[in-house]
Order: structure tokens, then C-alpha cells, then sequence
């Protein structure tokens, strides 16, 4: 019988997908966010949307209807995925044919014709050894 090279702390059989259980009950890997979540202030927007922005840029990576989806319309995206910013947030996504997509979230304040960015993400690409 062959022995196992495998150096795995939790094997998973070639060709099946390892399910993370939290609360005994299975995870969905792709959701952004655990429950439904709404982001009153700047201040929310800026303490928790970073970590969320950063599953979507994960999951455009690997999910194309997702991909398609977010850059039609990023904050619709969200929503649909759980995620309420407020209504003076907008939200510009870029993904130029030799660049890394890169979200960036803007504060519009009412009556106002000007937006200040409030953050920005984007994925790079970065090698060690």
C-alpha cells in the first residue's frame, strides 16, 4: 500500500473542496459578510468596509457573474451580498485591462456637487523568496 506524502494538517480527498464548519454549521467560503450588515457613518464605513471590500476583491478574482455584477453596479452588489452603506456613500469600481481592479468608496454630502474619498482598495501583486 503507497504511503502518503501529503503534509496536510486536515487531508481533503484530490478533486473535493474543504468546508470550514463554524457553530456546527457549514460556512459558504464566497458570502462577505455573517449577517446582514448596515453601516451608518464614515466612521463604520472606514473601521468595516475594508475587510469586506477585501473579500469582494477576492471573490472578483474568482467568480466572474460576481465580477460582472460588481462592476456594473458596486453598491447594488453589496446590498444583494448583505451590506448597507449609507446613502451619501457611492462607490467607483476600476479594473483597466493592465491594472488591478481597485474599489474606491466616495462621501457625497447632501446639496453638495463635491465627493471626498473616504477609502480605496486594490489588489498587488507582491513575490518573496
Amino acid at each position: 500500500m503507497p504511503r502518503s506524502t501529503s503534509t496536510a494538517l486536515v487531508p481533503v480527498p484530490k478533486g473535493e473542496v474543504a468546508l470550514v464548519k463554524h457553530d456546527l454549521t457549514l460556512s459558504d467560503p464566497l458570502r462577505l459578510v455573517r449577517d446582514e450588515t448596515r453601516l451608518q457613518d464614515r466612521d463604520a464605513v472606514r473601521q468595516y468596509l475594508p475587510d469586506i471590500l477585501g473579500r469582494a476583491l477576492a471573490r472578483i478574482w474568482i467568480d466572474p457573474q460576481f465580477a460582472q455584477g460588481f462592476a456594473k453596479s458596486p453598491k447594488d452588489t453589496l446590498e444583494q451580498a448583505g451590506v448597507f452603506l449609507p446613502d451619501t456613500m457611492s462607490i467607483e469600481f476600476e479594473k483597466l485591462s493592465t491594472d488591478r481592479p481597485k474599489i474606491i468608496v466616495y462621501e457625497r454630502q447632501p446639496n453638495s456637487k463635491f465627493k471626498m474619498r473616504v477609502l480605496y482598495l486594490q489588489l498587488v501583486m507582491m513575490a518573496g523568496k
